[in-house]
C-alpha cells in the first residue's frame, strides 16, 4: 500500500487531504495520463458514485481532471460499486472510477477505480499515479472547467443485467423478501429489481438525503431489518451497505446470515450439483474455523486470501475457484463478476431458496460457527507488529495457550487507523479474556 491507495483505493474525510478538490483534480489528471500513455489514444472513463453528499462535488472534481488529460468521462449517477465495474466491462471502458467510501460514516468518501475487466487497478497503475501525485504541483496544467456528462441509460443498462442475466428464469412470486438499502446507492436499484422478479417486498432505509447512509442500517446496523423481518413474517430480510457490494441475511426467525455462512450454502449447493470448480472455496484469515471445518465435512477445501476481496479476487483467479468471498458480506462469483456485488449474491441465494423449496435458516443450519470475537482498537501509527517485542511475545504465549484448538489473528485495518484483534475458540469466555489481553497491550504500545 502507498501513500494514496489503500487495500480498497484512496479513502478519507471528503475536503481534506487526499481527498480535497485539487488532489482530487489531480488523481483524475494523472489516471487520465497513464492511460493515454499505455492506450497511445484517448482514454475512456466511466463514474458513478454512492448517496454522499459529497459524491457530487467529488465527481465533478476528478471529471475536470480527466479532462484536463483530454481524456473523456461518462456519469452513471448514483450507482452501486459492482454496477460501474460491469459497466466498465460491458462498455469497454478504459476505466470504471467509484466514488464511495462503502460502509463508512456519510463524512468520508473515497475513490476506488476499476480496469476494463471489472478487476481493481492494478498495482503498477496505482503507483505510478502515487508517482504523479507527490511530483511538483508545477507539473500539473492549468484544470480544464467542464461539466459532468450523465448517461440515465447507464443505470438502466445495469438493472436490465441483473434482473435478465443473472435473474433469468428466477420466479420469486411466492417470496416475502425484506430489503435494508442502507440509504445508499441500492435504494433505487434493489426495489426495482427484486420487485420485478415477482417478490413481495418490505423495503426500509432506502430515502437517502446525503447524510443519512449506513447511518444506523445496512449491512453494519441490521438490527432494524431483524425487526422488520420478524414483523411482517418476511421469508428472509437483505442487507447492503452503502455501496452495495456486500451482503448479509436475516433468516426467517430474524438471526443473521453473514458472508460465512452464504459461502457455506452456496458452496454446499454448487459441489451437490458437481459445480464447484476445484472442489474448494476461497476465504479470508478473518473467516470462521466452523466455515472450514463445515466444509471439510463436506469434502470441500477451505483457502485463506489475505483480508480484502481484492485478495480473495487473486487467490480465485489464480486456483481456478468459482466461488469465494468474506465474513463482512463481500461474495465474488469470478464466472459472473470480477468485483463482490450484494445485489447478484442476493440472486444467487434466492435461486437455491426457490429450488430447494427450504428455508434459509435451514440451508444454513449445516454451518457450526466456533465462537469468535474480534475487538477494534484505534492505534497512532502502525508499525510492524513482529517490530514489538511485547506485541510479539504476547501473541506467541496466547498461541502457545491455544495448542491447535483456537485461532489468533491480530492485523491493521488497511481503510483506517485502526488494528484488529480477532480470536476463536471453544469456550466464549476464554476467547473475550485472551482478545482483551492483547487489545490492552495494542492500546498500550500504539494506541
Amino acid at each position: 500500500m502507498g501513500e494514496f491507495f489503500g487495500t480498497d483505493g484512496i479513502r478519507g474525510v471528503a475536503g481534506k487531504y487526499p481527498l480535497d478538490t485539487i488532489t482530487i483534480e489531480r488523481i483524475g489528471y494523472a489516471l487520465a495520463k497513464e492511460l493515454t500513455l499505455r492506450l497511445d489514444r484517448t482514454a475512456q472513463i466511466i463514474i458513478g458514485r454512492d448517496t454522499r453528499e459529497s459524491g457530487e462535488w467529488i465527481e465533478a472534481a476528478i471529471t475536470r481532471g480527466i479532462y484536463t488529460a483530454q481524456s473523456k468521462a461518462q456519469s452513471a449517477g448514483i450507482i452501486t460499486t459492482p454496477g460501474v465495474a460491469y459497466l466498465t466491462r460491458m462498455l469497454g471502458a478504459d476505466a470504471g472510477i467509484v466514488i464511495s467510501a462503502s460502509h463508512n460514516h456519510y463524512r468520508d468518501n473515497g475513490l476506488k477505480v476499476f480496469s476494463p475487466s471489472g478487476q481493481k487497478l492494478d498495482d503498477a497503475t496505482e503507483q505510478a499515479i502515487e508517482r504523479d501525485l507527490i511530483a511538483d504541483a508545477s507539473s500539473f496544467p492549468p484544470i480544464t472547467q467542464t461539466k459532468v456528462e450523465l448517461d440515465p441509460t447507464f443505470k438502466e443498462k445495469y438493472l436490465a443485467f441483473l434482473r435478465d442475466e443473472i435473474g433469468q428464469g428466477l420466479n420469486l412470486r411466492e417470496m416475502k423478501v425484506a430489503l435494508d438499502c442502507a440509504n445508499g446507492a441500492s435504494s433505487q436499484l434493489a426495489p426495482r429489481l427484486f420487485a420485478a422478479l415477482g417478490a413481495e417486498l418490505v423495503v426500509i432505509n432506502a430515502d437517502p438525503n446525503g447524510r443519512n447512509i449506513n447511518l444506523d442500517c445496512g449491512s453494519l446496523h441490521p438490527e432494524k431489518l431483524q425487526e422488520a423481518v420478524i414483523q411482517t413474517k418476511s421469508d428472509l430480510g437483505l442487507a447492503f451497505d452503502g455501496d452495495a457490494d456486500r451482503l448479509l441475511m436475516v433468516d426467517e426467525h430474524g438471526q443473521m446470515v453473514d458472508g460465512d455462512q452464504t459461502l457455506f450454502i452456496m458452496a454446499d449447493y454448487l459441489s451437490a450439483r458437481g459445480k464447484l470448480s476445484a472442489n474448494k472455496v476461497v476465504a479470508t484469515v478473518m473467516s470462521n474455523l466452523g466455515l472450514e471445518v463445515s466444509l471439510a465435512e463436506r469434502g470441500i477445501k477451505l483457502v485463506r486470501a489475505s483480508v480484502g476481496d481484492k485478495y480473495v479476487l487473486d487467490e480465485l483467479l489464480k486456483s481456478g475457484g468459482n466461488i469465494g468471498g468474506e465474513q463482512s458480506g463481500h461474495i465474488i462469483f469470478p464466472e459472473i463478476s470480477l468485483a463482490g456485488d450484494g445485489m447478484i449474491t442476493a440472486l444467487e441465494v434466492l435461486r437455491v431458496l426457490v429450488e430447494s423449496k427450504r428455508t434459509i435458516s435451514d440451508l444454513a443450519g449445516g454451518f457450526k460457527r466456533y465462537p469468535q470475537v474480534t475487538i477494534n482498537v484505534n492505534v497512532s501509527s502502525k508499525p510492524p507488529l513482529d517490530s514489538m517485542p511485547a506485541i510479539r511475545e504476547a501473541i506467541a504465549v496466547l498461541e502457545q495457550e491455544m495448542d491447535g484448538k483456537g485461532r489468533l489473528l491480530v492485523r491493521y485495518s488497511g481503510t483506517e487507523n485502526k488494528a484488529r484483534v480477532m480470536v476463536e475458540g471453544q469456550d466464549e469466555a476464554t476467547i473475550h479474556r485472551q482478545a482483551g489481553e492483547i487489545a490492552r497491550i495494542l492500546e498500550e504500545q500504539i494506541g
